[in-house]
C-alpha cells in the first residue's frame, strides 16, 4: 500500500517561519491581529488574516478545537455552535491554572473557568441568538491563557446542516452558508476544513463551500477526524487528494468518553504508531500536536504576508476619513459663523459659474458636457439663427408676387403713378416680422431654463453640507430667473417693436442687395408683357430663383412695383435677421455675465440675510444626518488611529526582539 506523501504548506512560507524566532516572533504578530479584531477594524473594510474552522454537522469540529486548548466546548444534538466563536489561545508560562474569559456584545467581559466554560458559552449564545435553535453572526470571543497551549486564534463557525430540525428556521442552511462565506471569502482567510473519515470527502458540504472561494485549495488545510472508525481506504483518500487540499491533510483521533486530553493524545500517538493501516500515514500528517504546529506556521506566515497591506489600508482609510471630515460642514457657533459660511458658499458658486458660463473653463467638469455652459448657450444661439429664415418668409403655396399685388391694391391712393407706396412696404414688413416674432422668445426661454438648472446644480453641490438652506436658495434662484426672463422678454419685445416702428439701416449691404435683385426687373417685365409666349412662363431671377410669371399678365400694371417691393423686402430682411441674431446674442451674453458677477449674490443675500437673517439661522441647526455622519467619521478616525498605533507598537516589539 502506498505511503502518503508529505504535503507542503506553502514552500517559501514554511521556510520563512523556520527562520523566525519561534513563539517570540509569532506572538507580537498574533497579538496585533487579535487587537485589531477586538477593535473591529473589519468594520472599516480591512480584512484580517484569520483561520476559519468549517465543517459539516457532526464532523468532529468541536473535538478538533478542544484538543489544542484542553477545554470542553458545548456539545449536544443538532447545531452546538450557533454564533461565530473566536478562540484565542495564548501560551502563558507563568499561569498556574488556565485563565478563561468571554468577550461579546460590544465589550461585555465574563470570566469563567474550565468547568464552567461550556455553560458560559451557552449563556452568551442564548443572549445573542436567543434561547432556541436560531443562529447569529455576532461573534463571541473566548480567550484562553494557559501554560503550553499554542499561540493560535481560530474562528469556529456553525456546523453545516441542510435539513432544519424542530425549532430551527426553514432557511437555516442559507443563514449558515452566508455566515461561512462571509468569513472564508476574503483572500486573507485560511480555511481549516474538518472532514470525517467516515464520509466521502467530495460529498461534504464544507468542501463544496470552500471550493467556491478557494478553487485551487491554496488557502485550505483539512483535518480528518474519526480516523479510528474508518481507517480502511483513508490512505488512498489522502494520497489521491480528489478535493484539492493545497495546504495538506492532518489526521486526528477524537477524544473518547471520559478520557483526559493528555490521555487522548497518548492514545492518538499509539493509534498512529501501531494500527496496521493508520501507521502507514506519514508522521508529519498525524496528530493534534502536528496540527497545532502546522496552524502556528501557517498563521505566522499569513500574518507576516498580510501585515504590510493592512498597514497600507489603515493609512489610506485614515487619510480618506480625515479628508472626509474636513469636507464636512464646520461647526457653527453663532450667526457670524453662519454668515461667513454662507458667503463662502456663494463665492464658490459664483466662481464656478463664472468659469463655465463666462470664461469657458471646464476643468471642474471635463467629461460632463452639460456643464460646458458657454458651448451649450452657443449651440442654442446657432439653432436660433438657423430657425430665422434667411429669405423673406412667405406662404409656400403663394404664387410669385401675388401677396405684394394684393397689398399694392389695398394701399393704392390718389397720387402720381409709378411711385411705390411706403405704406405697402410697412404692411408687408409687419406681416413678415410677426411671422418670426416667437422665435426670439423661444430662445430666451431655452437659455434661462438651462441657466436656472445649471445654477441650481452648482449651488446644491457647494451647499450639500447645509441642505437646510437649499429650499431658501431655490426660491432665490427662481426669483432671480423670473426677473432675468422678464428682462429678456422685454428686450425681445423691444427688438420686434423697433423693427415695426421704422424701416431703417445704415448697412450698405441693403442697397447692394436691392440693386443686384433689381437688375432682373427688366427681364421680368419683358416676360410678363410678352403675350406671345406659352401659358406657363418660367424664368430664373437673382434673389428669387426659378419662378412662374404667367399669372402676373393680368396685373401687368402693378407687376413692376410688386417686383420692386419684393426686392426691397428681400434686401432689408437680411438686415433684420442680422439685427435679431446679433442683438439677442449680445443681450444673452450680457445677462448671463450680469447674473454671475452681481445679481446672484445679491438675490441670495436678500433671501437668506433678510428677515433678521432667518435663512442663515437655519445653518446653526445641523441636520441629524449630518451629525450622525460626523460622529461616524470621528469614530472611524479614532478606530483607525488606534489600529495604526497597534501595528506600530507591534513593529517596535519585533525590532526590539531582533536587536536582543
Amino acid at each position: 500500500m502506498p505511503k502518503a506523501k508529505k504535503r507542503r504548506t506553502g514552500g517559501k512560507l514554511e521556510n520563512d517561519v523556520e527562520d523566525a524566532k519561534g513563539a517570540a516572533a509569532i506572538r507580537p504578530l498574533l497579538d496585533a491581529v487579535d487587537r485589531l479584531r477586538h477593535l473591529k477594524v473589519t468594520q472599516e473594510g480591512i480584512q484580517l488574516p484569520t483561520i476559519v474552522v468549517v465543517g459539516d454537522q457532526s464532523s468532529g469540529k468541536s473535538s478538533v478545537l478542544e484538543s489544542p486548548a484542553g477545554i470542553s466546548l458545548p456539545r449536544g444534538q443538532g447545531i452546538c455552535t450557533r454564533v461565530p466563536l473566536v478562540m484565542r489561545l495564548q501560551d502563558d508560562p507563568a499561569a498556574d491554572s488556565p485563565k478563561l474569559q468571554l468577550e461579546y456584545s460590544n465589550g461585555r467581559v465574563v470570566t469563567t473557568n474550565k468547568a464552567k466554560v461550556a455553560y458560559a458559552i451557552n449563556a452568551a449564545t442564548a443572549e445573542i441568538a436567543g434561547s432556541g435553535k436560531g443562529i447569529s453572526d455576532a461573534p463571541i470571543t473566548l480567550v484562553v491563557r494557559k501554560r503550553g497551549v499554542p499561540d493560535l486564534t481560530l474562528v469556529d463557525l456553525p456546523g453545516i446542516t441542510r435539513v432544519p430540525v424542530q425549532g430551527q428556521p426553514e432557511d437555516i442552511y442559507d443563514q449558515i452558508a452566508k455566515i461561512i462565506k462571509d468569513y472564508i471569502a476574503p483572500k486573507e482567510s485560511i480555511i481549516l476544513n474538518v472532514l470525517s473519515a467516515t464520509v466521502d470527502f467530495p460529498t461534504c458540504e464544507s468542501i463544496r463551500m470552500s471550493q467556491q472561494v478557494d478553487r485551487t485549495g491554496e488557502r485550505t488545510l483539512a483535518v480528518v477526524t474519526k480516523v479510528d472508525k474508518a481507517p480502511e481506504g483513508l490512505l488512498e483518500k489522502l494520497t489521491m487528494d480528489v478535493v484539492k487540499i493545497g495546504l495538506g491533510y492532518v489526521c486526528a483521533r477524537n477524544r473518547i468518553g471520559e478520557e483526559t486530553y493528555d490521555q487522548a493524545r497518548v492514545e492518538e500517538a499509539r493509534l498512529f504508531k501501531n494500527h496496521p493501516l493508520l501507521s502507514k500515514i506519514d508522521k508529519s500528517m498525524v496528530g493534534i500536536p502536528v496540527l497545532a504546529q502546522r496552524l502556528m506556521q501557517i498563521q505566522a506566515t499569513i500574518i507576516a504576508r498580510c501585515l504590510p497591506d493592512i498597514v497600507k489600508q489603515i493609512n489610506d482609510r485614515l487619510i480618506r476619513s480625515r479628508t472626509e471630515l474636513d469636507q464636512m460642514p464646520p461647526d457653527l457657533n453663532d450667526t457670524g459663523d453662519a454668515v461667513r459660511a454662507f458667503f463662502h458658499i456663494v463665492k464658490k458658486v459664483c466662481t464656478s459659474l463664472e468659469k463655465i458660463l463666462v470664461r469657458a473653463e471646464f476643468d471642474d467638469y471635463p467629461d460632463d458636457c452639460y456643464f460646458h455652459g458657454t458651448a451649450r448657450i452657443a449651440g442654442m444661439l446657432n439653432r436660433y439663427a438657423m430657425k430665422l429664415p434667411t429669405e423673406c418668409p412667405k406662404h409656400s403655396d403663394e404664387l410669385f408676387l401675388m401677396e405684394e399685388i394684393r397689398v399694392l391694391q389695398e394701399t393704392m391712393g390718389i397720387n402720381l403713378p409709378n411711385f411705390l407706396p411706403r405704406s405697402a412696404f410697412h404692411v408687408m414688413l409687419k406681416k413678415k416680422v410677426e411671422m418670426v416674432g416667437q422665435v426670439p422668445q423661444d430662445l430666451v426661454n431655452e437659455v434661462w431654463e438651462y441657466v436656472e438648472d445649471l445654477v441650481m446644480k452648482i449651488l446644491f453641490q457647494h451647499s450639500e453640507n447645509f441642505p437646510q438652506v437649499q429650499p431658501s436658495c431655490r426660491l432665490a434662484i427662481q426669483s432671480l430667473m423670473e426677473k432675468a426672463l422678464a428682462r429678456s422678454a422685454q428686450h425681445v419685445k423691444e427688438l420686434i417693436e423697433m423693427e415695426l416702428v421704422a424701416d431703417y439701416t445704415a448697412n450698405p449691404d441693403n442697397m447692394k442687395t436691392w440693386a443686384a435683385v433689381m437688375e432682373g426687373q427688366k427681364k421680368f417685365m419683358e416676360s410678363v408683357e410678352n403675350n406671345s409666349k406659352p401659358t406657363k412662363i418660367t424664368i430664373t431671377l437673382e434673389g428669387f430663383g426659378e419662378v412662374d410669371v404667367c399669372h402676373l399678365r393680368m396685373h401687368a400694371d402693378l407687376a413692376g412695383q410688386a417686383f420692386d417691393l419684393r426686392a426691397r423686402l428681400t434686401a432689408y430682411w437680411k438686415i433684420i435677421v442680422l439685427r435679431l441674431v446679433d442683438g439677442l446674442a449680445l443681450h444673452v451674453v450680457r445677462g448671463v455675465k450680469r447674473l454671475v458677477e452681481n445679481d446672484l449674490e445679491e438675490e441670495l443675500a436678500d433671501q437668506l440675510l433678510g428677515n433678521n437673517m432667518a435663512g442663515v439661522q437655519q445653518m446653526l441647526s445641523p441636520l441629524p444626518s449630518t451629525e450622525t455622519k460626523r460622529d461616524r467619521i470621528k469614530k472611524s478616525i479614532v478606530l483607525l488611529q488606534q489600529s495604526k498605533e497597534v501595528v506600530a507598537n507591534t513593529m517596535d516589539r519585533i525590532t526590539a526582539a531582533d536587536e536582543v
